[in-house]
């Protein structure tokens, strides 16, 4: 199964595509082609570090858009932190998933001192990521938000909301393969939303790639610095 919401805002079922992907980059190519008649180019590519970088670096080359990164953290249940419970992105607000916290007898007080440490952290990734940079202007403008998997949906979620703040015209996330049942939830978060894969029985993204090799920050810096000189030579 596979979805993508049209222009015109309906989310239809689409053709299907081949599964495993070989890598990222294969995967973002997929998506590229799917963006490509959406009237997007030179809209600001903002990947979800640190693997839907390499995802983002196919779909800006393809655009002629330029590549950057919204920095995300989940917010992890304390005991047991691979739980996410929420998340944060940078100029957002944390996004608690309530049925959970309930269901754990947890309020969004009681994570007080998580979410602070996760700010922290993320505030050393921009700064290694974007090293001064700031965040793309995208009031007024199209942008593309990338990632290379939707399981919960935790961080794609707080980064459209921390970036539907900022007032862009169009509001797009590309993902090459999510959950079905999450992909179906984010529909109402942003103008457009293309994923090419969305499978019932998901367990995790990396299943959906033969190659998923976990990402470092000198990979990430990486492509960035190539996905710019690839844009100055054209």
């Amino acid at each position: 199964m596979s979805w993508n919401r049209s222009v015109r805002g309906d989310l239809r079922q689409s053709e299907s595509v081949r599964l495993p992907y070989t890598d990222r980059a294969e995967a973002g190519r997929v998506l590229a082609e799917r963006l490509a008649p959406m009237g997007l180019e030179g809209a600001a590519v903002l990947a979800l570090p640190r693997g839907g970088v390499p995802v983002g670096y196919e779909i800006a080359r393809r655009l002629g858009s330029r590549l950057d990164v919204l920095v995300t953290r989940k917010i992890g249940y304390p005991p047991q932190p691979e739980l996410g419970v929420g998340a944060i992105a940078e100029g957002g607000a944390p996004v608690f998933d309530a049925g959970l916290l309930q269901r754990l007898g947890l309020r969004e007080q009681d994570l007080a001192a998580t979410v602070a440490a996760e700010r922290a952290e993320l505030g050393r990734r921009v700064e290694v990521y974007r090293r001064g940079r700031p965040l793309p202007e995208i009031t007024g403008r199209p942008v593309i938000v990338v990632d290379d998997g939707l399981a919960t949906g935790g961080t794609a979620r707080a980064a459209v909301r921390a970036l539907r703040e900022r007032g862009p015209s169009r509001l797009v996330l590309a993902v090459p393969v999510g959950a079905a049942e999450t992909v179906g939830g984010l529909d109402a978060e942003v103008d457009d939303l293309v994923v090419p894969a969305a499978p019932w029985e998901f367990r995790a993204v990396g299943q959906w790639y033969r190659d998923f090799e976990q990402l470092t920050d000198d990979d990430v810096i990486a492509w960035l610095d190539r996905a710019a000189r690839t844009r100055e030579t054209g």
